[in-house]
């Protein structure tokens, strides 16, 4: 490997070259952390090591809304307080822990896994839309449910929100999406809480 000329042990060039392929670690960070690890007791190192192993082979994704789970249903699914006739539509997972530190939403999720983006090459055969749509027409009288489109509002999330709703809207669902409390192309991540909990209180009937 191309480490090999750079360090002192072949098992340390490859451990940085293994840190260093985590998003936002450079060559330096991951060489600072390379020789962290070396200095902490061996057993500090293998838990670490054994909850990542766990976490890739252990967790799976919830079977209704694909969030984060440990067993086929997430605990929010599973959660008989929770409103179950009110789902939240968002990118990714991270857009769920987001919406949940607001302490301001109390109904269910769906993880669509990304958004539309033809010039990244996603579709929405991509996405797990279909799976959304089904939900949607699993639910009795879903006229008095809504379906809130927490998407970005930047083209491409505009255009996955448009997508959905033509999907979703012969089933007479109520259809919503955020106030428009987040700047344009805002991400869902890096809102602070109080204005993506007002976003979501306030939500406004989608207009297409």
């Amino acid at each position: 490997m191309a480490y090999k000329e750079n360090y002192p042990s072949a098992l340390l060039s490859e451990a940085v070259e293994a840190i260093g392929s985590l998003p936002g670690v450079g060559r330096r960070s991951a060489l600072r952390l390379a020789l962290h690890l070396l200095k902490q007791p061996a057993e500090n190192v293998h838990h670490f090591t054994g909850a990542i192993d766990a976490l890739r082979d252990g967790v799976h994704y919830c079977s209704r809304c694909k969030m984060i789970a440990d067993d086929e249903i997430c605990s929010i699914c599973s959660d008989p307080k929770r409103d179950q006739r009110t789902i939240c539509v968002v990118e990714s997972v991270r857009d769920v822990m987001s919406i949940e530190a607001t302490g301001q939403y109390h109904g269910l999720y769906h993880v669509l896994g990304g958004i539309i983006s033809p010039i990244a090459g996603v579709g929405p055969s991509d996405l797990t839309i279909k799976e959304l749509v089904e939900r949607v027409q699993a639910l009795p009288e879903p006229e008095t449910a809504e379906v809130i489109l927490a998407l970005s509002g930047d083209v491409e999330g505009e255009t996955t929100a448009f997508y959905i709703y033509r999907q979703i809207e012969a089933s007479g669902i109520r259809v919503s999406a955020l106030a428009r409390g987040l700047g344009f192309g805002d991400d869902l991540e890096y809102a602070d809480s109080l204005t993506l909990g007002r976003s979501i209180t306030n939500r406004q009937a989608f207009k297409v």
